[in-house]
Order: structure tokens, then sequence, then C-alpha cells
């Protein structure tokens, strides 16, 4: 069983995490049309309105994921993404609660997720 991962609010300039962003961008674009492509890159990641957390499981990166604001009620989940060792056993859905809980703390109204179809995007889709 994996232990609970502990998960931080992070500026992207760690070499593993800019490893699994470059990662997640490169799955999105082999797995969607290029005008369907909404991940963000770590730049993007980094604007104003998007925070950014990573979660980790004795000291190795899990997980990672965003939100942006779009306005004072409503916030985007944004690059949610499993490190591939970690790939099914939880930590999706660890990170999902902490956003989903973050959200609430801000008073957000509406959550929104932005997703493609179809097999590599089934674990979104529920």
């Amino acid at each position: 069983m994996t232990p609970a991962p502990t998960i931080n609010e992070d500026d992207l300039s760690g070499a593993e995490v800019q490893a699994l962003v470059a990662y997640h961008l490169a799955e999105m674009h082999k797995n969607s049309p290029a005008e369907s492509v909404h991940a963000l890159p770590a730049d993007k990641l980094r604007d104003p309105e998007v925070t950014f957390w990573s979660a980790w499981v004795n000291g190795e990166l899990a997980a990672m994921g965003a939100m942006k604001q779009l306005d004072a009620t409503h916030g985007e989940l944004k690059s949610m993404r499993a490190a591939p060792t970690f790939r099914g056993k939880g930590l999706g859905e660890a990170m999902l609660l902490h956003l989903i809980g973050e959200a609430r703390a801000r008073g957000y109204a509406q959550l929104s997720l932005e997703t493609g179809s179809g097999g590599p995007f089934e674990p979104a889709l529920g």
C-alpha cells in the first residue's frame, strides 16, 4: 500500500517536477488533436492566477496538479498527473481531494475540469 503523500505548493523549479510537467505535455500532445491540447506548459503554470502543487511519497515525486482561478468564485483544475511509477496507486485521487479542499477553502462555488475523451482520459471521466 502506498503511504499518503505530502502535498505542497510548488514553484516548479525542481528538475523532477519539470520532467513530470514535460512528460504530461508530451502525453497530452500524443493523445489529443493539436487544437484540443489544453495542458499548460511550465511557464503558464507559474502565472499569478495558477497555483501548482506537487505530491511526494518517501521523497519521490508521485503526482502533480494545479488550479487556475477563473474568477472569484470559479476555479479550473489543470495539469493533474500521477508519475508513471505511481499510476493506479491512488495518487490522482489524493491530489484531486486536495484540490477540491483548496477550492472550498477559497470559497469557490464552481470547480471545472477540461479533459479529453477516450482511452487515455478514462480515469478523468470517471
